[in-house]
């Protein structure tokens, strides 16, 4: 029979956190105590269970078996007291809670403004708390339980994580006025042969997509920048004479002041799958689920740019893994 201790739900959330940033230091900040209170806590938590939680050999620190029992269980104890709360909130005054999401740059920058004002508006005693990462910390941060929805492109599908398609964007080519490949209506993939091309970090997956699109072709192109984000790739199109393969609904601003030009490429072109990531054991409380509706219902279908609407959904199309 295990001496189980009292549970305490900010001993739980401390351990989860210790737990999910490797970090006995980080883990103390994160709930307002000291290092040394953290620690003691730990073995005497040890102590009752009888059982090692944290192996301190290594550095991040890890769980043991039974750390990672212990983490599942007060993950387990801190998402009911949410829903629980969240609940009894919504019985009491209507629609409350916060909604937090983890969004790439290209999408929360253009959508979220828009997408927050409307949630306002609609529930006034809610909010929203929007986060913006790189791809890889998206899914970090879900699984850390630091957000309840995630934006990000390509989405990929895993054991504890659902992959919902959100949109398809079409991708076309970026320059500035006055290169040659703008005087083109459409650019075949052959007359990108040798251009001077700005592109994604190698790692992100919409660099591999590109890549694997130009190598399909037979096309080869002279890489002179790699940046890990839309805008920056945007802002040295704008001072230099490479080209780039963007997605359209990034560049609308850029088209109406005039300082790019995109042109569309031959179809069968490229399309940029987005998603929503959710954890597959997370409950929503009413204002998230209230906030993925609004997420699926904002999309209406267009066909391409200029069109000030987006590219509509579409499973069949929809990848839950990357294209490489």
């Amino acid at each position: 029979m295990i001496n189980w201790p009292l549970v305490d739900l900010s001993h739980c959330k401390l351990f989860r956190d210790i737990a999910s940033t490797g970090s006995m230091s980080r883990g103390a900040s994160l709930n307002h105590i000291s290092q040394s209170a953290a620690s003691q806590h730990i073995q005497e938590l040890e102590r009752q269970l009888d059982v090692e939680l944290i192996d301190r050999s290594v550095r991040p620190l890890q769980l043991t078996e039974a750390g990672e029992l212990y983490e599942e269980y007060c993950r387990d104890l801190l998402r009911r007291r949410e829903e629980f709360d969240h609940a009894l909130g919504d019985l009491r005054s209507g629609v409350v809670g916060t909604v937090r999401v983890a969004s790439i740059f290209s999408v929360g920058l253009i959508e979220m403004d828009s997408l927050k004002r409307e949630f306002v508006k609609r529930y006034p005693q809610a909010s929203l708390e929007v986060e913006y990462l790189r791809p890889e910390r998206v899914y970090e941060q879900l699984r850390n339980d630091r957000a309840d929805i995630g934006l990000v492109s390509y989405p990929q599908a895993a054991k504890d994580i659902v992959a919902l398609p959100w949109r398809e964007e079409l991708m076309s080519v970026a320059a500035s006025p006055g290169h040659s490949v703008t005087r083109l209506s459409k650019v075949r993939p052959r007359d990108l042969q040798g251009v001077e091309f700005i592109g994604f970090d190698p790692e992100l997956p919409i660099r591999r997509d590109v890549d694997r699109f130009l190598r399909e072709h037979g096309v080869t192109v002279e890489v002179t920048m790699q940046f890990d984000s839309i805008p920056m790739i945007k802002e040295a199109l704008t001072a230099g004479h490479a080209v780039s393969i963007l997605p359209e609904r990034m560049m609308r601003a850029e088209i109406a002041m005039g300082t790019l030009i995109c042109v569309p490429l031959e179809a069968p072109g490229l399309i940029r799958p987005l998603g929503i990531l959710r954890l597959k054991k997370k409950r929503f409380n009413r204002a998230t689920q209230l906030f993925l509706k609004l997420l699926q219902e904002a999309e209406k279908p267009v066909t391409g740019f200029p069109s000030v609407g987006p590219v509509a959904s579409s499973p069949a199309r929809f990848q839950a893994t990357p294209r490489v």
